[in-house]
């Protein structure tokens, strides 16, 4: 038997751990052949592949990216995607394919599941936002880099008597910024789900430093956005899957703190650091478990599929359920970490 494995969306601390435990699993327990497809979609697209042994797993259990390459093509975009796909796997003798990524990944394998096609999914994202699972690996890897900023904020911030507004990632979802915000003791916190007012945000510092405080932290998801007619805000392009290309709430919010209050603003924008570098423990450890959950629905046919974290245990859920609607912040962790606001 010969599986296929790619990656695409945003590259994704984790991705490496999970191909090696495909690679690992399927050759050393079931004596399969591992072809990875290269750049995402576009892999099996255009027939860009590379056979996977032993040897080319042996040592990136601890390093970030991905071997394979990803992108963002979508190959419902593509005139004859679909067809053409089904002739690489067919050429290649691909009877299975692993893939790996988020909402968008997944929503392309749930298509061609449907249309056919063997499919496991397992579920990359930074931003903790696929459904069915409690956590995405990656996740944690991007809150503690978030984290360690953040900290690294207040000495500068304390010292120059500013506020300073870090932006993270999280287009539709603030999980990064909530748990980041929380753990970095962050003194304002604005995510999508809660459309913020920027004169409310004004206030809270103001607030602070009537009592004395002589610095303030303000984390800020990339996807934040004002109340209607509170706060101007950019135009942006989109990609295959029209998502808009975010970035740049943070200079915005900077410009209106100062402006507003007087108070010296700067930004911080972490931007694509928090994809980069080696994952933590517990990322490996959980793309470790994914990828061997996968090869074993490989094993049991169980295809359309993706395996998730649900408690403790490494569990199988249709495709179709993880990328129904996305996972926003449970209102009651936002909540704990509003009381330390203002």
């Amino acid at each position: 038997m010969r599986i296929g494995v790619l990656t695409g969306g945003g590259d994704c601390p984790g991705l490496n751990a999970v191909i090696r435990a495909v690679t690992r699993k399927g050759i050393e327990a079931h004596g399969w052949e591992v072809l990875g497809f290269q750049n995402g979609w576009q892999g099996p697209l255009e027939g860009l592949t590379r056979p996977i042994g032993l040897d080319d797993v042996e040592d990136i259990l601890a390093r970030g990216g991905t071997i394979l390459g990803s992108s963002r093509t979508n190959p419902f975009k593509v005139d004859g995607g679909v067809d053409r796909i089904r002739k690489v796997l067919a050429d290649n003798g691909v009877d299975a394919l692993v893939a790996i990524g988020g909402e968008d990944t997944l929503g392309v394998a749930t298509k061609l599941h449907e249309l056919g096609v063997n499919v496991v999914g397992v579920p990359k994202t930074i931003d903790n936002d696929l459904s069915a699972t409690d956590f995405t690996f990656g996740f944690d890897t991007a809150v503690q880099i978030a984290t360690d900023a953040i900290d690294r904020l207040h000495t500068t911030a304390e010292s120059h008597d500013r506020v300073m507004v870090c932006e993270v990632m999280g287009r539709h979802a603030g999980w990064i910024a909530t748990f980041a915000g929380m753990a970095g003791g962050a003194d304002v916190i604005l995510i999508p789900e809660e459309p913020f007012d920027v004169d409310d945000v004004c206030d809270r510092i103001r607030h602070r430093h009537l009592r004395g405080a002589r610095f303030s932290i303000v984390v800020v998801a990339e996807g934040a956005i004002p109340k209607e007619g509170t706060m101007a805000t950019l135009e942006a392009e989109v990609d295959q899957f029209g998502h808009v290309r975010l970035g740049g709430i943070g200079n915005l919010l900077q410009t209106e703190i100062e402006g507003r209050t007087g108070f010296e603003t700067r930004v911080t924008i972490l931007g694509h650091i928090q994809r980069g570098g080696t994952p933590t423990a517990y990322d490996r450890v959980l793309a470790t478990r994914f990828g061997v959950e996968a090869i074993d629905a490989v094993h049991q046919g169980d295809f359309g599929t993706m395996v998730a974290l649900r408690g403790p245990d490494i569990v199988r859920v249709p495709l179709a359920d993880a990328v129904r609607e996305l996972k926003t912040v449970d209102r009651r962790i936002y909540d704990a970490a509003s009381v330390f606001f203002g």
